[in-house]
């Protein structure tokens, strides 16, 4: 009867150990929103936790809305004078790292939505399309809220 168990567990240990593993990026966003503003203000930002549960490296390297006519990859900073900034972020990329993610936060790295097409009020849900450079592009829907 040992026999037969150690048969039975041995077969499954093989068929395991035959099945493809996962390679490459696994990219999920979680937590996707945008901060309210009215429609006299020409800009909005969108923010996420974007992780990677693959063993491979990925980069969101754009993104598109139909609610912006123009969206950038942006980062806040200190400026001289002690006042934040932002600008694009440098080689216009976000990393994901492999096994680990990055936050896109207020005062931090985000989505910028500008020369916006809808008046971003509490409640109101947009697509925005992430396009990340080995895993194509990914839709999430982002939901306006107030500053958290």
């Amino acid at each position: 009867m040992k026999r037969i168990w150690f048969v039975i567990f041995a077969i499954a240990l093989i068929a395991s150990a035959c099945q493809p593993q996962a390679t490459g990026p696994q990219i999920s966003v979680e937590g996707a929103w945008g901060r309210s503003s009215p429609m006299v203000a020409t800009a909005g930002a969108f923010y996420m936790t974007i992780k990677n549960s693959g063993n491979e490296a990925d980069k969101l390297v754009s993104a598109m809305s139909p609610a912006c006519g123009m969206v950038e990859l942006h980062e806040s900073y200190m400026m001289d004078d002690g006042t934040m900034g932002m600008r694009p972020v440098e080689g216009g990329m976000i990393e994901i790292p492999a096994g680990g993610s990055a936050e896109l936060k207020v005062g931090g790295l985000h989505v910028m939505c500008m020369e916006k097409a809808a008046d971003f009020k509490v409640g109101d849900k947009y697509t925005l399309t992430l396009s990340f450079e080995k895993s194509g592009n990914m839709d999430v829907e982002v939901e306006i809220k107030e500053m958290q």
